[in-house]
């Protein structure tokens, strides 16, 4: 692992009553790595990402990468849990990628602000 957010890696997830499996991978073990930082896979109940080895050198890789690292495992968990509700592939929502994004950024925010209300 070439990134210091450990702490959900190689870990076991429930999302929405089903077991997924957080897994880290290189881009030689999982060729789809090659176009993408993570993914869903639904019918194997995994959330992938990438170890990133390829970018530990890379002079534009991001300054902040471990909260880059956090903001894709929550991006592909928002994946999983429209696909277990069964809206991935049903809804135009679900897959876009935008709304997906968005999830992912604020959802810390939001959790921020129902923990300081006392709401969760």
């Amino acid at each position: 692992m070439t990134y210091e957010t450990e702490d959900f890696m190689q870990s076991k997830v429930s999302i929405l009553g089903t077991e997924y499996e957080v897994v880290v991978q290189s881009e030689d073990e999982n060729p789809k790595l090659k176009e993408c930082d993570g993914l869903c896979e639904l019918y194997s109940k995994q959330i992938v990402l990438s170890d990133f080895e390829f970018t530990k050198d890379d002079v534009m890789r991001v300054d902040n990468f471990d909260e880059y690292i956090k903001k894709t495992a929550r991006y592909e968990i928002f994946h999983a849990y429209f696909g277990e509700s069964g809206l991935r592939g049903e809804s135009g929502y679900a897959e876009n990628e935008e709304l997906i994004d968005w999830l992912a950024i604020q959802s810390p925010k939001i959790f921020k602000t129902f923990q300081e209300l006392n709401i969760l």
